[in-house]
């Protein structure tokens, strides 16, 4: 991934992402997927937009 994502700029539906889940937070372990949805509003979010995988799970994008 070579977007920053936590900017809601770079980010749109089709775009393929790692994210980190809300139970993944502590030990960072990434999960893959395509953005299906954008949650967060703002146009900056420190830890990264959340995002709906087209696979239904919900997270923030990783910072690379």
């Amino acid at each position: 991934m070579a977007v920053d994502g936590r900017y809601r700029k770079n980010v749109h539906p089709g775009l393929e992402v790692d994210i980190i889940l809300k139970k993944d937070q502590r030990t960072g372990i990434t999960t893959s997927g395509i953005v299906k949805d954008l949650l967060t509003k703002s146009e900056f979010h420190p830890h990264g937009i959340k995002v709906r995988l087209e696979d239904g799970q919900v997270g923030r994008i990783a910072a690379k």
